[in-house]
């Protein structure tokens, strides 16, 4: 054959790509398993990022499960899957969750940016409203303006918030000029990053509301446990005192 030949050079580029399409759906059904674990292991880890807890052991530290828009737990799912398209699961009503043996809990929120999607993980200490920490990330923010969320040191302002004024659920807001002083519910906003800071804030509000009436519930036992364990104490000490007077 001709190898100057159109024919022949239509030949050629059809077998070549026809190859080289086989060797890349081969690799990538070869290498799925080690890139799904990889996946996997990378959300562990910003789940015990959000903790402050990378040193844990996930699997003995994390107690997963998720719970329905009534703040029930729901049996037999697999929060991970869920995680694999959040929003479809938000819509669902089903709600992932990541239980930290120490009582703090790990929520995992998602929005939208300026260029594309945004989510993370914000931890609750035990109260239920203080923020432990948060872990962000994005697929197109700006970089040096919006991709700025994904930094340790705009993720560090969100440690000590607080997500309810009193019983009111408040969330935490980025504020444009920088946060009130003394202000337990706003951060920074990211500079020259407006509309991925607005979206923080609408992914924080709209994705943590889903959590609500876990987050009450929870509150309400903790509550219960100090009224327990204030009688006790009370108990324990009329009992020395009697001890003491005999």
């Amino acid at each position: 054959m001709n190898k100057e030949s159109n024919v022949y050079i239509i030949i050629y580029s059809t077998v070549m790509v026809v190859v080289v399409a086989v060797l890349l759906a081969v690799a990538a059904l070869s290498l799925k398993d080690r890139q799904d674990a990889n996946i996997l292991n990378e959300k562990k880890n910003a789940i015990l990022a959000s903790l402050g807890a990378a040193d844990q052991n996930y699997d003995e530290f994390i107690n997963a499960y998720a719970v329905n828009a009534e703040g029930e737990q729901i049996d037999g799912v697999d929060v991970f899957v869920q995680l694999q398209d959040l929003k479809s699961s938000f819509e669902q009503q089903i709600f992932p969750v990541f239980e930290a043996k120490d009582g703090r809990v790990v929520l995992p929120i998602t929005g939208s940016g300026l260029w594309g999607p945004i989510w993370g993980y914000i931890a609750l200490e035990g109260d239920m409203n203080t923020v432990a920490g948060i872990v962000l990330d994005h697929s197109g923010e700006t970089p040096g303006l919006g991709a700025e969320i994904a930094t340790p040191a705009h993720q560090a302002m969100y440690k000590g918030k607080q997500i309810f004024e009193g019983d009111e659920f408040v969330s935490v807001t980025l504020k444009k000029g920088g946060a009130s002083e003394g202000n337990t519910h706003e951060v920074d906003a990211i500079s020259g990053g407006t509309k991925t800071s607005d979206g923080v804030s609408a992914m924080l509000k709209n994705s943590l509301e889903n959590y609500l009436p876990l987050l009450g519930a929870k509150k309400g036992a903790a509550a219960a446990e100090e009224v327990v364990a204030e009688v006790e104490e009370t108990e324990e000490s009329n009992v020395q005192n009697v001890e003491e007077n005999e």
